[in-house]
């Protein structure tokens, strides 16, 4: 793909559990174009929270490398992967993962204080990606006041600040009933292809094969199209 934000190539990760080596992923290869929806469906223990953490650059791979928005950080040390994840990289979990005592405005200009924005620039940058998921009135609740889709579409919000590239989501619709999963999904799907935007969702839910582009398997540390 030559419009590609994300590659993962011949990754194997192996972790050391006591005197043995589990091998979780075993050379998977997985390239994610802008604005394309990637699924990742697997049951617990394939390995596809382990490649999502890789990809996000919160995990080494044990071997391959990983490339995100045309850079491959092999070798970079911490600081050079926290910078490149800060700036390429927004991360949707299913915990929501809000300051309850921040409001949803404070939620999102914190992440963008994070990523080295400050500021009056940054509270219009966080008043903007609310605005964009629909939280225009809802900017000085606090966590506590807001419904899970709401939760959730301000922790969106919070990983489209800064206009990062590749956007990572570890099963964002666990925590919410069926309507409002399904709204959040076609929420995401759209802002990622109106931004060209690669979004990954890891996910035992079956709505999302709904708005995504490919579906990709992954069972015993390996991929399946």
């Amino acid at each position: 793909m030559s419009d590609r934000v994300l590659e993962a190539r011949d990754v194997v990760k192996v972790f050391d559990e006591g005197s043995q080596k589990v091998e979780v992923l075993r050379g998977v290869s997985l390239e994610v174009a802008a604005g394309e929806v990637v699924a990742l469906e697997g049951p617990s223990g394939s390995g596809k929270t382990t490649l999502l953490s890789i990809m996000g650059l919160i995990l080494t791979p044990t071997s391959g490398k990983v490339t995100v928005a045309g850079e491959t950080p092999n070798g970079g040390g911490p600081a050079r992967l926290r910078e490149l994840r800060r700036r390429a990289i927004g991360f949707v979990f299913q915990q929501f993962n809000l300051f309850p005592a921040l409001t949803a405005l404070e939620n999102v200009e914190y992440a963008l204080n994070v990523k080295g924005l400050a500021g009056s620039a940054a509270r219009e940058e966080a008043r903007r990606t609310l605005a964009a998921v629909g939280l225009s009135d809802r900017l000085a609740f606090l966590p506590r006041d807001l419904s899970g889709g709401q939760k959730q579409r301000v922790a969106i919000a919070r990983a489209l600040a800064g206009s990062p590239q590749v956007l990572l989501a570890d099963e964002p619709t666990a925590n919410l009933d069926s309507a409002a999963g399904m709204q959040i999904l076609e929420l995401f799907r759209d802002l990622a292809k109106a931004e060209g935007k690669g979004l990954v969702i890891v996910t035992h839910d079956p709505k999302v094969r709904t708005v995504a582009d490919r579906v990709v398997g992954i069972r015993d540390g390996r991929l399946s199209a």
